[in-house]
């Protein structure tokens, strides 16, 4: 007997308790609601009332079932008793009773409940489908709505403002604005949001944590912080809150489309693949969703990280339909044969551009680090060459810039192919050139430039000079040498052409090269002058180790020649 009951005990110990919360029951009906099962759904979400009964979020879920069983009148109650008494700001509940008294044909009551929302209602997420629901009432009631003014309207032209200049790269202005729109408008927490994300930009995540905090002291459901708080937590390598709030993010199940994206963005960012992937095929197979490339991309980016290569391969191909003239999903289609065969397989980005395009915008500030990475990540480096061959001139020009400091064998079969392409830039067939010097190349390249191919020989090219001196050579590589990763390969590559043409110019009389020093330092100052770059007279002669006199007599004899003081204002000229 005593065994018996051991055994019992033993095995009652290895049962696993079902943790019975809000969180679990609100999964379980937003599971119903999907099947369309809307009386099993209603029973979940009062359970989660039940264990959350001041969360207003919940009793909205509640309303919305009811009103889609067609029974308006308990909606209502619902939603006015959450205004009455548990959120006053959830003004959304106002256009929510607006919609369930246009359906009761109470018009009179659905123009009250609306104007009382578009009067009330700071952020205005259902302004236009406001403006249709007052057109349809105008109708019925033979008369225009009595109202006096949109709220949200107020502070809405700001807030757009300010959104279109975060998209635009412009943190600093936009940073003012919704700065300006929160003192006006405290309780703006879209605009809090994008504060925060506009001080992240700017590199502050610490300050952009702040006001997400902010944000959720007084919503703290309120997706997009959660959300962007997430981000910010990961930038920050904060590992002992970042595992409870990614928790806390998978188990999250929104209705708005607006919210889905953004919830299956960020689990994306997180390395939460597996949710986020699922949130995008819910958004894939949702009949109002509108599609665009960004959304296939993201689905593709998020199937081929959980393993799911062929709906991978599907997803870009519908992206690439919609997008025909972005190399985005063309690159990850043309890569996916090589993806799928790489055992261990990188994990990729779920930004739409090329996978080179993030090391771009951040190897000013930390380039070592960056160039490892390129080195080591081959879909990072073949993306570098796909752009040099797909990319616009701009792209390629910043493409050459990098692969001039990777320096290795593929990228000299690259640069050696790109020179020979007739179709390309000529100047940037010319940089393209100097960046195969400074990787050491010293035999004859052949290129084809202005038309013609042509053997270029192991110095500068001019048909003005018939002959290469070492003492001309002896300047250029103390000025490149001294010059190190302070300057870009199109600075340097300006010095050299700047130097050529002086000497091309003076050919034969040209002067006495007594002290190759003295000419780098006033090619370095002058070529930091055509790029507006901060460089005086002093600090390149403390560099050199020669007297600021010899700089100044140096630089003006080149002037003298090229006439570059003229040229500068002539092209800052048009822009003044």
């Amino acid at each position: 007997m005593n065994d018996s009951k051991s055994a019992a005990h033993a095995k009652s110990r290895k049962v696993i308790p079902l943790q019975m919360n809000a969180a679990f029951f609100f999964e379980r009906a937003v599971q119903s609601l999907d099947r369309y099962h809307y009386d099993k759904a209603l029973k979940y979400f009062r359970k989660a009332v039940e264990y959350e009964p001041d969360n207003p979020v919940n009793h909205c879920n509640m309303a919305g079932v009811l009103s889609e069983l067609g029974n308006y009148e308990a909606s209502n109650e619902i939603l006015q008793k959450v205004v009455d008494e548990i959120d006053p700001n959830m003004t959304e509940c106002y256009f929510y009773m607006a919609n369930n008294y246009a359906n009761m044909e109470n018009y009179e009551a659905a123009e009250s409940a609306l104007v009382t929302y578009l009067e009330t209602d700071v952020e205005g997420h259902y302004l236009e489908e406001s403006e249709e629901m007052m057109e349809l009432l105008s109708y019925e009631l033979a008369r225009p709505t009595k109202l006096k003014n949109i709220k949200s309207k107020e502070n809405l032209f700001a807030h757009d403002r300010a959104r279109k200049l975060l998209e635009e790269g412009n943190f600093g202005e936009a940073r003012r604005i919704l700065e300006a729109l929160i003192a006006r408008c405290p309780d703006f927490l879209a605009a809090r949001n994008n504060l925060a994300l506009a001080c992240f930009y700017q590199g502050n995540p610490g300050k952009a944590l702040e006001i997400v905090e902010e944000v959720l002291a007084q919503d703290p459901g309120n997706l997009h912080a959660l959300c962007n708080k997430g981000i910010f937590l990961s930038h920050l390598g904060d590992t002992e809150n970042l595992p409870a709030l990614q928790a806390k993010l998978r188990v999250i199940d929104p209705l708005h489309h607006e919210h889905v994206f953004k919830l299956a963005t960020t689990l994306g960012i997180l390395g939460e693949h597996a949710a986020a992937y699922r949130h995008f095929r819910r958004l894939l197979k949702a009949e109002d969703t509108e599609f665009d490339a960004y959304l296939f991309h993201y689905a593709a980016v998020a199937a081929y990280n959980t393993g799911r290569f062929s709906e991978a391969a599907h997803l870009w191909k519908q992206a690439e339909r919609l997008d025909p003239e972005s190399q985005v999903p063309k690159f990850y289609l043309h890569h996916m044969q090589s993806l799928r065969e790489n055992s261990e397989h990188a994990v990729l980005s779920y930004y739409y551009h090329l996978p080179y395009e993030e090391q771009i915008r951040t190897l000013e500030k930390t380039p070592a680090k960056i160039m490892e990475q390129i080195r080591k990540d081959t879909l990072v480096r073949a993306s570098y060459f796909w752009a040099l061959r797909h990319g616009d001139d701009n792209t390629k020009l910043q493409v050459l810039q990098v692969l001039a400091l990777l320096q290795d064998a593929e990228v000299e079969e690259a640069l050696r192919k790109f020179v020979m392409l007739p179709h390309e830039n000529d100047d940037l067939k010319k940089i393209a050139l100097f960046v195969l010097r400074s990787m050491g190349v010293r035999e004859t390249i052949k290129a084809h430039i202005y038309g013609k191919t042509a053997d270029f020989p192991p110095r500068p090219h001019s048909p003005a000079l018939p002959v290469w001196e070492e003492e001309w050579q002896r300047v250029i590589d103390e000025a490149l040498n001294r010059m190190g990763h302070r300057y870009d390969i199109v600075q340097k590559h300006d010095l050299q052409t700047l130097w050529v043409e002086f000497l091309s110019r003076t050919y034969p009389d040209v002067p006495r090269l007594i002290k190759p020093e003295g000419w780098a330092a006033a090619l370095e100052y002058l070529t930091a002058k055509m790029h507006r770059r901060k460089q005086t007279l002093n600090d390149v002669a403390v560099k050199y180790g020669v007297s600021v006199a010899t700089v100044r007599r140096r630089a003006q004899m080149i002037d003298d020649v090229c006439r570059l003081n003229e040229k500068m204002k002539s092209i800052y000229s048009q822009f003044t």
